[in-house]
């Protein structure tokens, strides 16, 4: 009993990072103070139950928790969201804190889905299902904030087409502005990318513990990387000026193309996701 609930504080630790991590996201593009504080306060969360666990261990072992790659993991974890603390506090260096805890994320989801961890804990396949269960979770929630995305682009799009012929209908007052269209594709680009990211790191970590043979050339997921490269070109030109407008609807809407197969063909052709 003790074992599983001490399992399911460190998924939860898991998961609030990776929530973090997207208000960190959308902080580190648009400066919204909402989204840093609410990263902060949710990072700090993290640290406190990392910190028990950390306190916890020391007294169980009797030592500090270094002298294996387990422990130094989960040590190295801790020491990079103090760190990441440190600069929100004190130097206010949005760019640091960002990348420090993706760093931090990569290593903390490691430890707490680590095979080692997974062969010395009795409820080892649940912790494998959770995991994989978390995966999936966030790809389909970065496939719905992509979504969001093409139904805005075809909104702007449609609402453009009717202002530049000037044939305006009763509908149209029942239309976003261009304005609106343009905030909620770029909303939908700061949620949907930081949840692809997250859900792939998760991911390989699932295919390390739960396959014997895995590839990184799998086409599920170099389609997968392909497209956070395809989205993450998308929104890096928007931000420097080199998208706008139309070029950026039209964007929005091929690169969600590339989403449908991704999710249909690439799994149809990989060689493990079968349960897509």
């Amino acid at each position: 009993m003790v074992e599983m609930m001490m399992a399911r504080l460190h998924e939860v630790m898991v998961i609030l990072y990776a929530v973090s991590l997207v208000f960190y996201f959308i902080d580190y593009l648009n400066k919204d103070t909402i989204a840093h504080r609410s990263a902060f306060w949710i990072l700090s969360i993290v640290y406190f139950l990392q910190t028990f666990f950390l306190v916890m261990y020391m007294f169980e072992k009797g030592r500090f928790p270094v002298l294996s790659l387990f422990e130094g993991i989960y040590f190295y974890a801790w020491l990079l969201i103090t760190l990441s603390i440190i600069l929100h506090l004190f130097y206010k260096v949005g760019h640091a804190v960002f990348f420090l805890n993706v760093i931090g994320f990569i290593f903390m989801t490691i430890h707490t889905f680590a095979p080692m961890q997974i062969e010395q804990s009795p409820i080892g396949e649940a912790l494998i299902s959770e995991l994989l269960f978390i995966h999936i979770t966030f790809a389909i929630l970065s496939y719905a904030a992509f979504a969001m995305s093409f139904v805005f682009s075809v909104l702007y799009l449609l609402v453009y087409k009717i202002l530049k012929k000037k044939k305006w209908s009763k509908q149209f007052n029942r239309l976003p502005s261009l304005q609106q269209t343009e905030v909620g594709m770029k909303a939908s680009l700061y949620t949907g990318i930081p949840f692809l990211l997250v859900s792939l790191i998760l991911g390989m970590q699932w295919a390390a513990v739960a396959l014997e043979i895995w590839s990184f050339f799998d086409i599920k997921i170099l389609g997968s990387f392909f497209l956070l490269a395809i989205y993450g070109s998308v929104l890096f030109l928007k931000r420097s000026g080199k998208l706008t407008g139309n070029d950026f609807a039209w964007a929005n809407v091929f690169a969600f193309l590339f989403v449908i197969i991704n999710f249909f063909l690439g799994s149809k052709l990989s060689d493990f996701h079968f349960w897509i």
